[in-house]
């Protein structure tokens, strides 16, 4: 359960600094909700290869 919860957290905090960053340099901002599924599924996939 604690890792869920720092899972979710963790996804808050990169999609926050992946916007502000793209803020920062002028580019489009990505969604919020993009961000974080791409940030979700990404670290299940690396956490699921250090499975094998």
């Amino acid at each position: 359960m604690d890792g869920i919860v720092t899972l979710v957290l963790l996804a808050i905090l990169a999609t926050f600094c992946i916007r502000w960053a793209a803020v920062k340099l002028r580019l489009p901002a990505p969604m919020a909700s993009s961000v974080a599924i791409v940030f979700v599924l990404v670290v299940l996939g690396l956490w699921g290869e250090t499975l094998k």
